[in-house]
């Protein structure tokens, strides 16, 4: 089982949009996502929600979470965004970083854009890892 932690700031937006794509896209048995920040908002993004209702899914229910070391550490990929050295570093764990904007305080038109730009990069590690789900 891959387990894949995407990370940012606020945990509210850019690590919420791709754990909910990752899930969404993978074989459940041989891959799954989480998502944390190094300074977790009180809830996700409405925006960002909005955006992904758009996209057919719904993270409405999501609620942030700390990445904490306990978390890094169940990660076979840490893919962060935006949170740079606050991340944990974890001795052997593959990690890649996202520059992405932040959507805080971004209009819905430039979220959808960042929404796309991630399920982009979302695929592509899917289809690189060999987890996509079969339809």
């Amino acid at each position: 089982m891959i387990t894949v932690v995407f990370a940012c700031v606020h945990n509210a937006g850019r690590s919420q949009m791709a754990a909910a794509f990752f899930n969404r896209l993978t074989d459940s048995s041989k891959a799954r996502a989480l998502s944390a920040g190094t300074q977790p908002a009180d809830r996700v993004n409405p925006v960002v929600v909005e955006a992904m209702r758009e996209a057919g899914i719904d993270i409405s229910g999501a609620t942030p979470q700390r990445l904490t070391q306990t978390v890094a550490e169940q990660a076979s990929l840490l893919v962060t965004m935006g949170c740079g050295g606050d991340c944990p570093y974890v001795p052997g764990l593959q990690r890649d970083d996202w520059p992405l904007e932040d959507p805080a305080g971004q209009p819905l038109e430039r979220v959808r854009a960042i929404r796309d730009d991630l399920r982009q990069r979302v695929h592509t590690l899917v289809t690189r890892e060999g987890v996509g789900a079969t339809l």
